[in-house]
């Protein structure tokens, strides 16, 4: 499937269906169960009480991949305020911050975001990839874009606390994630 078909057939999927066009496979994104909201909505909230000067777009189409062929929406992406007003439905990476995924509940999908699209972001050289992995009971920080992986992870369990370095530069403590079982 070439990309123009991808987007042909998710500008005429019904709103409540999202597609992602990841690795060359057409993709169904699962919608999110209520903890799965709720975490995305602490990571705004964290973030932005950090960070005023940035926004957190929830559910974005990003242009991702190697020269921009594949198509995701991650459950969040970090950005300067108002940097995606003039962008149409799939924005360009570039000045991103940071890609945010919580896994979900469909364990085809959890493989998704673990690699098919942590590898995605990281051609596309958005500089933070960052899983909340409710699985492993983890967040996991991946940084330093090269060749379509990230050289970098840090791993902590829920209840301790991680930093996001620059250029995101912020600090989330984990302790309420311990509240959403796996």
């Amino acid at each position: 499937m070439l990309v123009a078909e991808f987007e042909d057939l998710a500008r005429a999927a019904p709103e409540t269906v999202w597609l992602e066009f990841v690795n060359g496979r057409l993709e169904v994104k699962p919608g999110a169960d209520g903890a799965r909201s709720d975490i995305v909505a602490w990571l705004v909230r964290s973030c932005l009480r950090q960070r005023p000067d940035l926004s957190l777009y929830a559910y974005r189409g990003l242009k991702v991949e190697a020269h921009r062929e594949g198509r995701a929406r991650p459950d969040g992406v970090l950005a300067p305020r108002r940097h995606i007003v003039g962008h149409g439905e799939w924005s360009d990476p570039e000045g991103m911050l940071m890609a945010v995924e919580v896994t979900p509940r469909d364990p085809e999908a959890v493989r998704s975001v673990r690699f098919a699209k942590c590898d995605g972001y990281a051609a596309a050289g958005i500089p933070v990839y960052l899983l909340v992995d409710r699985d492993d009971r983890t967040v996991v920080v991946h940084t330093e874009p090269e060749a379509g992986r990230y050289r970098s992870l840090t791993s902590r369990p829920y209840g301790t606390v991680i930093e996001i370095p620059d250029p995101v530069g912020v600090t989330l403590e984990t302790e309420k994630l311990r509240g959403y079982g796996s």
